[in-house]
């Protein structure tokens, strides 16, 4: 089931809804620059067990509107507050993947956790994707500096090299095509906006602290654009926090090993 939700006058998400009937819960938040579908692996399974997915496109990407603005930290947090209220969800569990994980974790320290009973972070992009002064494990700020850049001077490429270092495990080329197709359906505005984002956001790292709910860590080892050390970082954070390594996957734990995805946020769930 898909619907639209407005979340300011004339900028309205999409948000698909599979198995609403159910009283478990959770709400998948994409990464960049894809949207809700990167998570079909897990809304096929998922649903099949018991629980109700829920993948928001966030703004600028999917099916969502895509405005000039508003592709900070903080709106995307408050969309999401929006979404939450409009479908009266409560006792969910929240997961982001990479920028969405960031999101999340901004969603947790802004509006307080509203709802949330649980949170899921998979290869998040906190408490910083770039190297700072004090914080030497992301990626070079010129890296991200060229992902922008590249982006306005030509999208399609720079999508194409971003998907061949997203995944550890072997992927098909139709299946390559696909994820491919994911960014494309953005604006690159939007795009450039997001990736632009994480140059300035240092409030992640004040944010982990804020977190009281239980939280799981699912972080591949072998993650080009998330470095593992994140994952610790966000786990020394979090009080409460479980980090699960992913010894056979890169940046799309989601897919590079799907089953133990699967298993182990299920399992999460259900503590």
């Amino acid at each position: 089931m898909g619907y639209f939700i407005e979340v300011e006058p004339n900028v309205n998400l999409y948000v698909e809804d599979v198995n609403p009937g159910s009283c478990k819960t959770i709400v998948f938040i994409h990464g960049w620059p894809a949207n809700h579908r990167m998570f079909e692996y897990q809304f096929d399974q998922l649903p099949a067990m018991g629980y109700r997915c829920i993948g928001i496109d966030l703004r600028g990407f999917g099916n969502s509107d895509k405005p000039w603005g508003g592709y900070d930290y903080d709106q995307s947090a408050d969309d999401i507050r929006c979404v939450v209220e409009a479908l009266g969800l409560e006792n969910f569990v929240l997961g982001g993947h990479s920028t969405g994980g960031g999101i999340v974790i901004r969603y947790m320290a802004r509006h307080n956790g509203y709802g949330v009973a649980k949170l899921a972070l998979f290869a998040a992009a906190a408490p910083s994707l770039i190297q700072r002064p004090y914080f030497p494990h992301g990626l070079r700020k010129e890296d991200v500096d060229k992902i922008i850049q590249d982006t306005l001077d030509d999208r399609p490429k720079m999508l194409r090299g971003f998907g061949e270092m997203f995944f550890f495990q072997h992927v098909t080329q139709p299946f390559s095509d696909w994820f491919f197709q994911l960014g494309l359906q953005a604006a690159g505005w939007s795009t450039a906006a997001v990736a632009n984002s994480w140059l300035d956001e240092e409030r992640l790292f004040s944010d982990l602290g804020t977190i009281c709910v239980p939280t799981l860590i699912l972080h591949g080892i072998h993650d080009k654009v998330c470095l593992f050390p994140l994952a610790i970082a966000q786990h020394e954070g979090i009080r409460n926090s479980k980090l699960v390594p992913f010894k056979y996957s890169g940046h799309g734990l989601f897919y590079d090993q799907r089953d133990k995805f699967n298993k182990e946020l299920v399992q999460f769930v259900e503590e």
